[in-house]
């Protein structure tokens, strides 16, 4: 479905990322944990094109791509069948809920208005937002345009959407909401992956879990591998953090 093989990157001196494989099987959620810093978000920016990764190589799909070569109209090929959640939303300020998630689908994949406005209103009530569509962000809670975000990854029916700390902006009673929509897109089989500190939602929902640390990935398997018995000294130390 989607290989990240040998993928590299630096910030001048700082070796972001170093020669890190990841596959992500169709129908699955993979999540990604790590401490900040370890090149989870960068991963992932890596593989939607956001960063440019110094080397390396993505397969999605039948295709294979050289990411340090890739031309711009292969990328925007690629963006086609990706959604992407960010911390921040990154929602137009100027632009209601359903035209936040209209934009994309008119812009991007060519679709007339009519027509983007059913598919946007069909994602804003699957994200349990029917009766905002026409609020502006200023008027949303943050766990709502985190929503809308999320209608906005769902309308164009891609084959991944990555999640980048979805929940880590949200004030505490927030955070349930947006995890809910998540649980419910997986048991729908969206591909997803996900960088995320929710150990619980990485317990309960993810079929894999990769942990990563100084821009290397240290070990991965299911949930019960990682979190019940890991093999790796410093995959304990970081959960034991955490539950503590």
């Amino acid at each position: 479905m989607i290989e990240a093989q040998k993928i590299s990157m630096s910030f001048g001196d700082t070796k972001v990322l170093q020669e890190v494989d990841l596959q992500v099987e169709q129908g699955t959620v993979t999540v990604i944990l790590g401490p900040s810093g370890s090149g989870k978000t960068t991963l992932l920016r890596c593989m939607n094109f956001l960063e440019r990764a110094d080397s390396g190589r993505l397969i999605f799909g039948e295709e294979t791509y050289d990411l340090a070569h890739i031309r711009q109209k292969e990328i925007a090929e690629i963006r086609k069948h990706t959604g992407f959640v960010f911390q921040n939303y990154n929602l137009f300020a100027n632009k209601t809920a359903l035209e936040n998630v209209t934009e994309g689908l008119i812009m991007a994949h060519g679709y007339g208005k009519e027509e983007a406005e059913q598919i946007g209103r069909k994602a804003l009530d699957k994200v349990g937002l029917a009766a905002k569509y026409h609020a502006y962000p200023s008027e949303l809670s943050g766990g709502q345009q985190q929503r809308v975000g999320i209608a906005r990854a769902v309308a164009s029916n891609p084959a991944v959407i990555y999640f980048d700390e979805p929940t880590s902006a949200l004030d505490p009673e927030l955070i349930g909401g947006v995890l809910q929509v998540m649980v419910e897109l997986a048991k729908e089989g969206m591909t997803m992956v996900v960088v995320t500190h929710e150990m619980s939602f990485a317990r309960e929902v993810a079929d894999r879990v990769v942990f990563m640390e100084n821009g290397q990935i240290v070990e991965q398997g299911s949930p019960e591998e990682i979190f019940d018995s890991p093999r790796e000294e410093r995959t304990r130390q970081f959960l034991s953090r955490i539950h503590h």
